[in-house]
């Protein structure tokens, strides 16, 4: 099972560009644990994104949520370790669902994001 569902999220993975990372604030100094919120804009719903973000974010021990907006993109709150959060980041940018193109992510870190156990899809 596990073969299959690498094929699935690395389908065309070298081939995506990612979308523009724009962060609305600085990153904290000196945290082991950083907290942030995303918007995700362009074709991510109906394509698989909360799904395979909830994978990605399993798999990389991020815990968090996300959720299908009004307005058509995807909000993701994550709470982690540096050095995975932002690994986290560059694959949203890049859609974590092959079927997704991901045109900007505007990241704000925030410090007042819930202390979440483990990670989920809301709706």
């Amino acid at each position: 099972m596990v073969s299959i569902f690498n094929s699935f999220f690395n389908k065309d993975k070298e081939n995506r560009k990612p979308g523009k990372i724009i962060y609305t604030n600085e990153r904290p100094e000196n945290n082991d644990e950083i907290k942030f919120k995303a918007n995700i804009y362009g074709q991510v719903q109906g394509v698989g994104f909360r799904y395979t973000t909830t994978h990605l974010a399993k798999k990389m021990n991020v815990n968090g949520m996300v959720r299908n907006e009004s307005d058509g993109s995807v909000y993701v709150e994550a709470v982690g370790e540096k050095e995975k959060i932002e690994q986290f980041i560059d694959e949203l940018a890049k859609g974590p669902s092959p079927s997704a193109d991901v045109d900007k992510i505007e990241i704000s870190y925030d410090s007042s994001i819930t202390d979440y156990n483990g990670f989920g899809e809301r709706h």
